[in-house]
């Protein structure tokens, strides 16, 4: 007998008389009505038993949490809030699930804090919200490659290990297998990393960006998707130890065509993803609202999550210097008034996501772009501007959550790279073959890195960046 998915059987425009259907037990109602999912569709397809044609020992394990099939026909149901059933002819138990244990689980039909769901990573997936987020996390990955490979893209996989610190921000975990203990150490005392695996002091890495730049210069236009890691001890709803970023480099491709390619991406991600995931996002938003109704008026959001995403959609992204957004900032009431936690007092301040917000969602009420940072608040790689103060960085800015996407025009000049590496006290021979590449044609590039798990977040209306991961990883918890 052919198995089917629940999400194929609802969709279904002809009855059928024979299916077989997998999943899991959600509910065993008057021992008649199941209510079985298997994680194709938020939804579930009732199953409809005659009790008196089965035997006891077999309802008796049909209790929610365990995995059972159900042979039969698909029928027009005969109750309200679903058109087709399953009339059970046969039911197969794959396995048990203890009632007792379930009900010290998440798996006890009730609502459960986000927190309780993360105290139990392994059947986390198995809640609505969380099997939401995950169908939506799956359509987004999908809509990333789709985009790059219809625009002629390359997918390269950059380096986990890495020797490099790409983002000169030192926050990285080090790869070593040394002894922690008694590591073997040099004549002055310090750990000798010669006698490391690699021969020298490696890493988790913070972004694929170095390497891509020398595919980018090679392939024309690369783009990777990949974990990086951080080791910021931040324990916030924003941030997270292990994350996935999306990285394009575009060989002669300058800041404005780099601004363009952010905003393309980002509007055709959230259409596809808004367009092949409806009920999930459906779902969503009923649990958004009803989020939001538990907090005071001053603090819920003006937009529902459909409203946000199509604010993305719908509006062209306001391109705004950093200059300018300084001037907005200074003279905004709440710097005025003090409401702001970071007053923004002089030209150089690194913006705060309070900042970013004010911009995107009172100021101009579009997403925004910012260009044109100073060059003290960024990072070494970026191309710097003729009035030797600020480079060609840009960030995209989104509402609820800031700053989404950070890139820039590339530093394709050979004296004015190992410059800035001077100045900055970076050593010149760990990134010796990317200053080499600026030796053999070199040109102008462009580049942004995307958090993965941001937009996410964003395109879900979760709050806690945790909640939108399989196992999230932070301080002090690497569980699962």
């Amino acid at each position: 007998m052919k198995a089917y998915k629940v999400a194929e059987l609802l969709k279904f425009e002809e009855l059928q008389q024979d299916i077989l259907v997998r999943g899991w037990v959600k509910a065993f109602r008057q021992n008649r009505f199941i209510q079985l999912n298997d994680g194709s569709t938020i939804k579930n397809i009732q199953c409809v038993v005659d009790f008196e044609r089965f035997d006891e020992s077999i309802l008796e394990k049909i209790t929610v949490g365990s995995a059972i099939g159900i042979e039969g026909g698909l029928v027009e149901s005969q109750g309200s809030g679903q058109q087709v059933e399953v009339i059970a002819k046969n039911i197969v138990i794959y396995g048990e699930a203890n009632p007792d244990e379930v009900s010290k689980t998440i798996l006890q039909p009730k609502r459960h804090t986000l927190e309780k769901l993360r105290e139990q990573a392994h059947l986390r997936p198995r809640t609505n919200t969380f099997g939401a987020v995950t169908r939506v996390r799956s359509g987004l990955a999908f809509a990333v490659h789709k985009y790059f490979q219809e625009k002629g893209f390359y997918y390269i996989n950059t380096p986990i290990i890495t020797g490099s610190d790409a983002e000169g921000a030192g926050e990285m975990f080090r790869v070593t297998t040394l002894d922690p203990v008694n590591p073997p150490t040099t004549d002055d005392g310090q750990v000798d990393y010669g006698e490391d695996f690699f021969g020298k002091e490696t890493s988790l890495t913070v972004s694929g960006q170095l390497e891509a730049e020398v595919f980018a210069m090679s392939l024309g236009q690369v783009y990777t998707f990949g974990p990086t890691f951080r080791a910021e001890n931040s324990n916030t709803s924003r941030h997270l130890a292990e994350f996935w970023m999306i990285e394009p480099e575009v060989a002669f491709c300058e800041l404005d065509g780099n601004m363009d390619l952010a905003e393309e991406f980002i509007k055709y991600v959230i259409k596809y993803t808004m367009d092949h995931c409806k009920e999930d996002l459906a779902f969503l938003e009923q649990r958004l609202l009803q989020e939001e109704k538990s907090k005071p008026q001053a603090e819920r959001s003006e937009m529902s999550l459909t409203e946000k995403l199509n604010f993305v959609i719908d509006n062209n992204f306001m391109r705004v210097s950093y200059t300018e957004a300084i001037d907005i900032l200074k003279n905004c009431k709440p710097n005025k008034k003090k409401k702001f936690k970071y007053l923004i007092d002089d030209w150089g301040a690194d913006l705060q996501s309070e900042h970013e917000r004010y911009l995107v969602e009172k100021h101009f009420k579009c997403p925004v772009i910012l260009f044109d940072y100073p060059a003290k608040i960024k990072a070494f790689y970026m191309r710097l501007n003729e009035d030797g103060k600020t480079v060609r960085a840009m960030d995209v800015l989104f509402p609820g959550i800031g700053e989404i996407v950070g890139g820039s025009q590339r530093e394709e000049r050979f004296d004015v790279l190992t410059q800035k590496i001077a100045d900055l006290g970076i050593d010149e021979k760990e990134l010796w073959w990317y200053l080499d590449l600026r030796k053999f044609g070199t040109a102008p590039h462009s580049g942004f890195g995307l958090g993965f798990e941001r937009l996410v977040q964003f395109v879900t209306g979760m709050t806690n960046i945790r909640d939108v991961i399989p196992f999230p990883r932070t301080p002090n918890n690497a569980e699962f």
